[in-house]
């Protein structure tokens, strides 16, 4: 009898764990080879460095936004997927003009002293002849609040809140610091203040200036701002400590009337559950200083080298998976809400998005979010993908995902940001040096891994 009831148990409980084993061993050879064939025969980096030496700095609205779409919709229509097409949206035209002039004037220890900065992106200019005010240093939107108009009307507001060093991941401290670029000159204008200067968004102490999206409160009066670098802020910071200090600004910033542009859209067709969509994507736009290589040049390549590895396994996917590159995430989102917008439309089921935009430096796993109606039964289902990636240095923790993907929140999607180590993305967010010479080719590829990785456990297993 007890070796009757053993040979059930066997049967029962150990067949069925050995065929679990069986299930994961082949899961992990599998991903074994995504991982050689992104790291010996991937082309994103060949896809970027066009990207970004022979496009250049592509904000919304500009010919190199335009000549980006073409690009990448050229690329993708040559890996031989089943749809390319580009989606319109409406985007936001506005130009920098003119070189910007910070300049301390007449000061009694350090007399006249050029500022290195940036105009903020949407921020409008100061006119041709510039604006020169008394600087007011704050460190809190609540300070601007307090202070109130007796103190501000009249004045350059001086944001120079630095980032908290003490947050291990950077993108806390860009989070804690970031409130007084986004909104920081409209609760200025709000008291009467002429200008902003705002510390730029960097964890490190440098000359290198960083712009970035400013929005303008309906019904405040919009003022020029503008970012100086780190090293700048610590300069200006320690004069006003010793003496009043006046500051001449000139900017020549200009908004036009929007312009049409286009999301960038590619897909490999599902063979069973077609319509069940898993988006792996990033925005095609950058910032117009620098080349947008970490931002987000990376996340778009990787997005389409996932394709790409797909394709060159020969690997039919049981769910349709679509890259999209989003246009107008810095300055606007309307990508964003285009996607999301159609897709309610068209009445699109999407099981799962996946975000890059966060550099292409080594990776470290994936956050995850999603609706509190699908949250936790899902979360539940990723984490048992745990041990296929952790010898790749890989995990997934609760957290954000991406703004672009951030509308299929509220369509029940299940959503990832992709996690590279975040202690350097900080220093070339937004400039002049986020160029196609700061990416390392082994730390981009083994980004598109991890991503396409992903993207075959999702298809394979799903999400119930």
């Amino acid at each position: 009898m007890r070796r009757i009831l053993l040979f059930l148990f066997l049967s029962i409980f150990g067949w069925n764990t050995l065929f679990c084993q069986k299930t994961t061993d082949e899961d992990a050879l599998y991903i074994r080879k995504i991982y050689d064939k992104a790291l010996t025969e991937s082309v994103g980096y060949n896809w970027l460095e066009f990207l970004c030496t022979r496009v250049g700095a592509r904000l919304a609205g500009s010919p190199q936004a335009a000549a980006a779409v073409e690009y990448t919709r050229q690329m993708l229509d040559t890996m031989q997927l089943d749809s390319v097409w580009l989606q319109p949206c409406m985007v936001p035209h506005w130009v920098r003009g003119e070189k910007e002039q910070v300049r301390i004037i007449s000061s009694r220890k350090l007399g006249d002293v050029d500022l290195k900065a940036l105009a903020l992106g949407n921020s409008i200019g100061t006119g041709k002849d510039g604006i020169v005010a008394e600087v007011i240093e704050v460190k809190s939107l609540d300070e601007v609040e307090k202070l109130g108009r007796e103190a501000l009307a009249g004045k350059i507001v001086f944001y120079n809140r630095a980032f908290d060093q003490t947050q291990i991941n950077t993108f806390n401290a860009y989070g804690g610091a970031v409130d007084q670029r986004g909104v920081g000159p409209s609760r200025a204008s709000k008291q009467g203040a002429i200008g902003v200067i705002v510390r730029s968004m960097s964890s490190r102490l440098d000359d290198v200036p960083h712009t970035g999206g400013t929005n303008y409160e309906e019904g405040v009066t919009p003022i020029p701002a503008v970012a100086i670098s780190t090293n700048d802020a610590e300069l200006l910071s320690k004069l006003l400590k010793e003496e009043s200090v006046r500051v001449y600004i000139r900017t020549t910033c200009e908004r036009y009337p929007n312009k049409l542009s286009y999301n960038v859209i590619g897909e490999i067709r599902g063979s069973e559950k077609p319509d069940e969509i898993i988006v792996v994507g990033g925005h095609l736009d950058s910032w117009d200083v620098g080349q947008g290589a970490h931002d987000d040049g990376a996340g778009s390549v990787q997005s389409m080298d996932v394709l790409q590895v797909l394709k060159r396994l020969n690997y039919k996917p049981k769910r349709t998976i679509r890259c999209v590159l989003f246009m107008n995430e810095e300055n606007g989102l309307a990508g964003g809400r285009a996607y999301a917008a159609e897709a309610l439309r068209k009445k699109e089921k999407h099981l799962a998005a996946i975000e890059s935009d966060r550099g292409g430096f080594t990776p470290r796993g994936f956050t995850c979010e999603g609706d509190a109606s699908i949250f936790e039964k899902r979360f539940k289902k990723v984490v048992q993908w745990s041990d296929l990636i952790e010898s790749y240095g890989l995990s997934f923790k609760t957290g954000g995902s991406g703004a672009d993907i951030g509308p299929l929140k509220a369509q029940k999607a299940f959503l990832f940001g992709f996690e590279p180590d975040s202690q350097r993305y900080f220093d070339y967010h937004h400039t002049t040096i986020d160029t196609f010479d700061a990416i390392n080719k082994r730390e981009l590829d083994l980004g598109t891994a991890a991503m396409t990785t992903l993207v075959f456990l999702l298809d394979k297993y799903g999400l119930e």
